[in-house]
């Protein structure tokens, strides 16, 4: 096992807001916090599409993507995700090359099948083919992205004639490519066949259900790029989890425990329709999840602990992603944010090697060094004595 000298550390955006809340300010909140991640140094920032169930009210990741690019300066944006299915694959290939231009390459495009049931019934989408849409689309695509001629093709939903794009991706070949993974292999088989990253959600939407076999679907994208001649990377795989950090574990687990027992019960339990997590009350739901390893709530080495956690279930990956949630005060998690980048991001990133290297040597030699002192001064001052 092994995790890369330098990990990425992003958010992953569905975004999750209570129902009732205004919508406008809810938004105003989450290009903040983009902006404030974009200050503390993280790395990207991938943001949803959603379009029901009143939660997750991000429809379209790429408008969201360019107001955050201009207010931001170096983090990435990536589409987490685009439901490919939802969109007819020459529009979603123009719309991201247009993006890389116009950031200058800091996009990157996140695709998956669609999450949401509601999203696939109201467009009349079967679900049962929305994996297999979603193969069909990506091919396509790589191809109008890479392919110089133009492109003729008819599929089972859409169709192609001469399409060319008008102008070539700012990043080449084309911009970083992920694939949203989750239970099934198809996502991780998905990523395989076309050497893409993969952003893997550590516990399924349903998080009554098993823990994903992290190691597993990871041997799964390695046989399936093997397959199809393709190599897929550790250092480009991305875990996403919710996580909240505060000074003491109890501040943490205050400060989001209203807000994670209405998130679990009233969204998914009350909306989506998922099995209670625990038999007791609500605000009990908190002790669950963090007990059985869903999400990371506590201090700074709690969390250290958690990416270590991860790393074991998955035999190492190159990127920690916290899956947004808004469960508590808006200062608790924006400083949430600032204590993961002053004291968990440098323990994967090597920043803190030197200064800790510096004071273990300056602690092993302070007797000697205190030794030096104290003879520097009594010769300063004999110095002075004598100076007459």
């Amino acid at each position: 096992m092994a995790l890369p000298e330098r990990m990425k550390f992003g958010i992953f955006m569905g975004p999750f807001h209570r129902v009732g809340e205004n919508p406008t300010l809810a938004m105003d909140r989450d290009l903040e916090l983009v902006q404030w991640l974009d200050h503390l140094g993280y790395d990207e920032a991938w943001i949803g599409e959603h379009h029901s169930a009143g939660w997750e009210t991000i429809s379209s990741p790429e408008l969201f993507m360019a107001v955050a690019a201009d207010r931001t300066k170096h983090i990435k944006l990536g589409s987490g995700v685009i439901s490919l299915p939802y969109h007819h694959p020459f529009m979603v290939a123009n719309r991201m090359v247009q993006l890389d231009h116009m950031t200058h390459g800091r996009v990157m495009l996140g695709v998956g099948p669609g999450a949401l049931p509601g999203d696939a019934y109201m467009l009349g989408i079967d679900p049962t083919t929305q994996r297999q849409r979603m193969d069909e689309a990506l091919g396509i695509v790589l191809q109008l992205m890479t392919d110089t001629e133009p492109i003729t093709y008819k599929g089972e939903w859409f169709e192609l004639r001469e399409a060319m794009l008008q102008i070539r991706p700012y990043t080449k070949p084309h911009m970083p490519l992920a694939v949203a993974s989750v239970q099934s292999p198809a996502g991780v088989a998905l990523a395989g066949k076309y050497g893409a990253s993969i952003l893997t959600i550590t516990r399924p939407r349903d998080p009554s259900a098993v823990e994903s076999d992290l190691a597993g679907l990871w041997a799964i994208a390695e046989e399936s790029a093997a397959e199809h001649n393709q190599v897929v990377n550790r250092d480009d795989w991305r875990l996403v989890i919710p996580v909240h950090v505060a000074e003491t574990r109890k501040e943490a687990f205050d400060q989001a425990r209203l807000g994670a027992g209405r998130y679990q019960g009233e969204y998914f339990q009350n909306t989506m329709g998922r099995d209670p997590v625990t038999d007791g009350p609500q605000d009990t739901i908190i002790d669950a999840m963090v007990e059985n390893g869903t999400w990371i709530i506590g201090n700074p080495d709690d969390c250290i602990a958690g990416i270590r956690k991860l790393e074991e279930r998955s035999g190492g990956f190159g990127g920690f992603m916290v899956q947004t949630v808004d469960w508590a005060k808006r200062e608790d998690i924006l400083h949430s944010f600032e204590l993961l980048a002053r004291y968990v991001m440098p323990q994967f990133q090597g920043t803190a090697l030197s200064t800790a290297a510096s004071n273990k040597w300056a602690f092993e030699h302070r007797d000697v060094l205190s030794a030096g002192r104290t003879q520097a001064i009594d010769r300063a001052k004999s110095d002075y004595v004598s100076r007459s």
